[in-house]
């Protein structure tokens, strides 16, 4: 390009002033059309490699689970769930009219658990996504003391700061994990290899997740069977499905950590 643009400096000197400078002009022009059209396919191509990158960190969509898109960014996703937990007027419920009828819906989910050997009072425990803890609190109160549960938002003593996506605890910490918040995992992918990868060898998993039917507008994906959970949980033996009512959920998925890893 910058040959011909010489080239046709040289010829300019032949000709007349006025067509010297249309000559310059039309040169600059499609010099300046060049650089553009190399700068739009650089672009396009930093773009598409993004996209292909942030796809592969997160389960793809199938039938049966439905990634919710519109989050610009991972702060995006991020500030919305934080919007839910630090609402006032929901902090406020969770902590008054809420907490004792929860505790004692949990109780008994947790009983029934230590009934069938899932869950016992020596079970070092964690609840993901415990808000408040009403989870943890119940876990307590059947007997289980050693609990703790995580959030984005803390409260002290029940819930730690913590994001389910990277969990702040070691690899083989605990011996029982509960979550009924599977559907505001953004890449569910990452939520259940943070369980397997703190879950102690021969530790229980339960999920509480609705199926069939779209969560609330602070979902991030959609469940409508357990096979994507089946899939995800690579490290870990299905138990059991059974039907509960939930607060809005309505399966109980039980997963038990296999005590040595297959290797495929």
């Amino acid at each position: 390009m910058f040959v011909h643009f010489h080239a046709t400096m040289k010829a300019a000197k032949t000709i007349p002033s006025v067509l010297k400078y249309f000559l310059i002009i039309s040169v600059y022009l499609l010099l300046f059309v060049s650089l553009q059209n190399r700068r739009s396919k650089t672009l396009l191509s930093a773009t598409t490699n993004h996209t292909s990158s942030s796809s592969s960190s997160a389960v793809d969509s199938s039938d049966d689970l439905k990634i919710r898109h519109g989050y610009t960014n991972y702060d995006a996703y991020i500030q919305r769930q934080l919007n839910k937990t630090l609402n006032p007027k929901l902090r406020k419920i969770w902590t008054t009219r809420d907490w004792d009828r929860k505790i004692k819906v949990f109780s008994r989910f947790f009983d029934e658990l230590k009934r069938e050997n899932l869950l016992s009072n020596s079970s070092k425990s964690l609840s993901i996504g415990a808000r408040v803890g009403q989870e943890v609190e119940a876990l307590k109160r059947v007997g289980v003391t050693d609990a703790i549960g995580i959030d984005l938002v803390p409260f002290p003593p029940l819930v730690v700061k913590g994001d389910f996506h990277n969990q702040p605890f070691h690899n083989d910490t605990f011996d029982f994990e509960f979550s009924n918040v599977f559907d505001h995992a953004l890449y569910p992918k990452k939520f259940v290899a943070e369980i397997e990868r703190t879950l102690k060898p021969d530790g229980v998993c339960i999920l509480h997740v609705a199926l069939s039917r779209r969560g609330d507008k602070y979902s991030a994906n959609d469940l409508y069977s357990i096979k994507p959970l089946s899939k995800l949980f690579r490290r870990s033996e299905l138990v059991r499905v059974r039907k509960v009512d939930g607060f809005g959920l309505d399966t109980e998925v039980v997963f038990r950590k296999k005590e040595t890893i297959q290797r495929s």
